[in-house]
């Protein structure tokens, strides 16, 4: 895992700065503390943060890559996995390697067969750059999932690109200004998928390959799938096969998939809490490494939110070496604004600051490499949203008592869910309801926010955003044909992979809060082999009546304690902050910092009104506890939107990148590969 960065200039002629280019490397060091590199061709630079996971001799695996005949230039974030196969393959057609490192297959993958038949290749977790020069030719490529992070925007005269925003700022040339729709859906959480907050600032999207051309003095850019979540149409599911066909199958997938996610020239740890995503990884590992694996949990001060007795009793059942990090609720706050120079954009819940607590600790002990279990509840039907969906839209069959059992079932489902991760009242979004054939469950709880959100913002702000629908917004993003002829299941799984997965649990849940301390996550479950299996499995294999990931459960059964075998699925997340006074009088003292009539006006992003409204709304005596939740959110938001645009905007990001360059010892004479 690494920090990747770099720009592509109409002219060919164009100088190249290398200092540029290194403080695009120092600006993310926290992404690549290992050393650097930086690379340019006719008005191309590239640049490389490195932390060394594969191949850990500092020279040899230093990035960029560039190829033996000086054709093509190559940087590269993440982790290729299998590649050894690959390598051996290559090597027996006439392939010479110069280093250990993964990324190296790319280079000679790619000039053998093309992009499009060497993408299929690569199975893991990865952004990555390759310039061809003969073709005069830029493409950008992240993974399926969108696990690493990949932003670019346009320039006059050219393109930038990089892991995070910051490496975009630090190009001199790179305009840095919210945009009025990215404020709003900043406020409501659920961002359109390939957006930021940021004017002009995009996400390459996952599975898909951003090319840039030259030509006539200009750049033309096309942006293409290469792939998605391969749900098939209802009538091409057949016959459905034995249950313990599925099971052995989902089984034998996740297994490899660990497997391969266990090499590292590191040593490789887990994350664990108590469901039985992380409990299962951590089982596998343990069965398959010599020696214990070591384990780490985040612990919470509050019962209602705290899972390490049950991940205690997983750790104890396989003889894994345990670390808990207890955190009190009150002190996440002291960490959300550093949080957020992380994040790059606002977070709902603090479980993205503890997460940044927990990579710390697992930084602090020696560690590099953990594996999660991310993914898992997108694949198997784990979470509330997708339960209700399969009952609203595709349980037509169902007797009136059997109804009845479902509505009280759903009724029952984990309370802490309401106001958070199911809404207090139905929503319906006219938009997504003709796109989808209903406005999924696990958007609704952010549509309901959103109605609040234009009174929040700045009155120019509002003006710019017209009649700006966020539903028709997120829906124009979809491919309607791989929604078409779906089972409900299965489109309801695949909105929330295309918003909430990438926007969400993979950005501030995941890489943006680890590689703040220079630590890799791999997730076994976003494993395409493995997602593409379970894909193809029946809905009622993924929820069977009352029991979501039924399959996976079955699978994992002679692994996972009977606790856990039989456990619901709980809502892993912090406390808001209204439930603990501490907490919640910490939120507020951060409120007055940064939500304060002055900072509001000096920002020009909120309503000075509106904010008070929102803050007495909270307090009323008849506010309903899920209304509470929900408004914990939206205030997260206020207070982030303002850290952002204090870091980003108000400050002065490219002095900030030579500065942190120069403090490094980071310099162009340095590191040229």
């Amino acid at each position: 895992m690494c920090g990747i960065a770099g720009f592509i200039y109409a002219d060919r002629e164009r100088p190249v700065d290398p200092d540029t280019l290194v403080a695009m490397a120092a600006i993310q060091h926290h992404r690549g503390p290992d050393g650097f590199g930086w690379q340019a061709m006719e008005g191309v630079g590239f640049s490389h943060a490195r932390l060394s996971i594969i191949d850990l001799d500092q020279e040899r695996g230093r990035q960029p890559f560039v190829s033996a005949d000086k054709k093509l230039m190559l940087t590269k974030n993440g982790e290729l996995y299998d590649y050894q196969r690959l390598r051996t393959d290559l090597s027996a057609r006439g392939a010479r390697f110069k280093t250990k490192s993964d990324s190296e297959i790319i280079m000679h993958l790619y000039p053998r067969a093309g992009l499009d038949a060497t993408l299929p290749h690569l199975r893991g977790e990865f952004a990555f750059a390759l310039y061809d020069r003969e073709e005069d030719t830029l493409h950008l490529v992240r993974d399926r999932f969108g696990i690493k992070p990949l932003y670019w925007t346009a320039i006059d005269d050219g393109l930038v690109f990089g892991s995070e925003l910051k490496v975009l700022f630090t190009h001199p040339a790179v305009t840095r200004k919210f945009d009025a729709a990215g404020l709003y859906h900043q406020l409501m959480q659920t961002m359109v998928p390939g957006t930021t907050a940021f004017t002009g600032i995009h996400q390459v999207r996952p599975g898909h390959v951003l090319t840039v051309r030259r030509g006539d003095g200009r750049l033309l850019i096309e942006d293409r799938r290469y792939w998605d979540m391969p749900f098939p149409e209802q009538d091409e599911r057949g016959i459905p096969a034995d249950e313990s066909e599925y099971i052995e199958g989902v089984r034998e997938q996740l297994i490899e998939a660990v497997q391969l996610r266990l090499e590292a020239d590191v040593p490789v740890g887990c994350y664990l809490s108590g469901g039985i995503d992380s409990c299962a990884i951590v089982g596998m590992a343990a069965a398959t490494t010599q020696g214990p694996v070591k384990a780490f949990t985040i612990g919470f001060d509050s019962d209602d939110y705290d899972e390490t007795p049950i991940a205690t009793e997983m750790a104890v059942s396989v003889g894994a070496e345990q670390e808990i990090l207890r955190i009190e609720a009150d002190h996440l706050y002291e960490y959300f604004e550093e949080t957020l120079w992380h994040t790059e954009r606002t977070i709902y819940n603090t479980l993205g600051v503890a997460k940044l607590l927990m990579s710390r600790r697992v930084n602090e002990i020696g560690h590099k490499v953990v594996l999660t279990g991310e993914g898992s509840d997108e694949l198997f039907g784990g979470y509330p949203a997708f339960r209700r969906d399969m009952f609203l839209h595709g349980l037509d069959h169902l007797s009136k008592s059997e109804r009845k059992e479902w509505e009280s079932l759903l009724a029952e489902n984990n309370k802490l869910f309401q106001g958070a991760m199911l809404a207090e009242e139905s929503i319906e979004d006219p938009a997504l309801t003709s796109k989808i054939g209903f406005t999924p469950s696990c958007l609704q709880p952010w549509l309901a926010s959103s109605k609040r959100v234009a009174a929040l913002m700045h009155p120019d702000q509002r003006a710019a955003l017209g009649d700006y629908s966020p539903g028709t917004a997120i829906a124009d993003s979809l491919d309607g044909e791989a929604l078409k002829n779906r089972h409900p299941l299965d489109r309801t799984q695949y909105v929330w992979i295309k918003t909430m997965l990438e926007g969400q649990i993979l950005t501030w849940g995941g890489d943006r809060v680890d590689m703040a301390n220079s630590m890799e996550a791999r997730p076994p479950f976003l494993d395409h082999h493995l997602a593409e299996y379970a894909a193809s499995l029946p809905p009622f294999m993924r929820i069977h009546g009352r029991t979501e990931k039924y399959v996976l459960r079955e699978a994992m059964k002679g692994l996972l304690p009977e606790t856990l075998y039989k456990r619901e699925k709980f809502a892993f997340m912090a406390p808001p902050a209204h439930t603990d006074p501490k907490k919640w009088q910490a939120m507020r003292n951060l409120a007055r910092m940064h939500l304060n009539p002055k900072a509001i006006e000096e920002a020009g992003l909120l309503d000075n009104h509106g904010v008070e409204d929102l803050f007495r709304l909270h307090e009323a005596a008849d506010t309903s506890a899920a209304t509470q939740i929900q408004l914990d959110a939206v205030i997260n938001h206020l207070i982030g939107v303002q850290i952002l645009h204090k870091h980003f905007i108000a400050s002065d990001i490219p002095a900030q990148a030579r500065r942190k360059a120069s403090e490094l010892g980071w310099h162009a004479s340095q590191a040229r590969t």
